[in-house]
């Protein structure tokens, strides 16, 4: 395939748009990885946001590049793509994120992006992880229920506070490898469509370290409104619910990691999340605040490819 005649200016331009989509994605999920651990207690919030940017920049060293593999070159077909088609994406999913953030509704980064590429391109969606964080989150506080029925509850309470300090680790290295690598996707595909040399074969690796440390960075400042709805108006946890919300998302994260297949990390945990509530009892989840979150989700796609397919139009008269 000949490359577009992209210029530097512009390649440069959509390279630094997109690590801002990265920066806004740590920002925005954030509340993914310490909302839970915040709530319960366990840590405190300048602390749980620094122990989870580190895990997000560790996973570099982790996770393999599938999932960017499947966003750069399995969502869109390169030869479709071209310097509009990536303005778009990258700023129909900046503004939803920038729209839910402020209204503190933990809709989903990853969709925004591909519901950005919706809107400028063909794609397709794994709807499957927060029915799969749903799942293991009540399986797992069932299992370990059962295992501890016998146990006092201080000292239950006392051992899960420091388990509780792993699982949160797992679920931050879990969003840092699926989250970062959606960008490095975009970033290569780019790359790919204006013939870099090289780039067909591998993602370059200072578009791999530039988007996991943009992605800790955002991360480190925290999206304080989206933790509030997250680890306290969805429901009460404790610190075993906590543990088991996390332990059943991030193993949810490093399958879907493995396989290549980029699932929404916000959708994860609050399928985890609710799912550990129900357990307990239906009534211990604010099912008004869950649904205001669905509908949030629902709308996430098509608000994001409108908007991609605005940005497209206005990255053909301007780019």
């Amino acid at each position: 395939m000949n490359g577009l005649a992209i210029g530097f200016g512009t390649l440069a331009f959509l390279v630094v748009l997109a690590l801002a989509f990265d920066f806004l994605n740590g920002l925005h999920d954030a509340a993914n990885s310490i909302a839970t651990v915040v709530s319960t207690g366990v840590l405190k919030p300048h602390q749980a946001v620094l122990m989870a940017a580190t895990f997000n920049f560790v996973a570099l060293f982790i996770f393999h590049l599938k999932v960017a593999a499947t966003v750069g070159k399995g969502i869109v077909d390169p030869a479709v793509v071209d310097q509009y088609v990536i303005f778009g994406a990258l700023v129909g999913g900046s503004a939803w994120n920038v729209i839910t953030w402020w209204a503190g509704l933990p809709s989903s980064s990853s969709h925004a992006l591909i519901g950005g590429l919706i809107g400028a391109g063909v794609a397709k969606i794994i709807f499957v992880s927060p029915f799969m964080g749903f799942v293991l989150g009540a399986l797992l506080l069932v299992l370990v229920s059962w295992v501890f029925r016998r146990s006092p509850p201080a000292r239950v309470d006392r051992w899960f506070r420091r388990l509780q300090l792993v699982s949160a680790s797992l679920y931050s290295l879990g969003h840092g490898g699926n989250d970062a690598q959606k960008t490095i996707g975009i970033i290569w595909v780019l790359l790919i469509a204006a013939g870099v040399p090289g780039a067909r074969e591998n993602a370059p690796a200072w578009v791999i370290i530039s988007c996991y440390v943009a992605i800790a960075l955002g991360t480190a400042l925290g999206g304080w409104r989206i933790v509030k709805t997250m680890g306290q108006r969805i429901t009460k946890l404790k610190p075993v619910g906590g543990f088991c919300a996390e332990t059943g998302g991030a193993i949810t994260l490093f399958l879907a990691t493995a396989l290549g297949i980029p699932v929404s990390t916000t959708h994860t945990i609050t399928g985890a999340i609710v799912g550990v509530g129900s357990t307990r009892k239906l009534s211990a989840v604010r099912w008004g605040v869950a649904g205001n979150i669905v509908w949030a989700w629902i709308f996430t796609i098509p608000a994001s490819a409108f908007m991609a397919g605005i940005a497209w139009w206005a990255g053909t008269q301007i780019l």
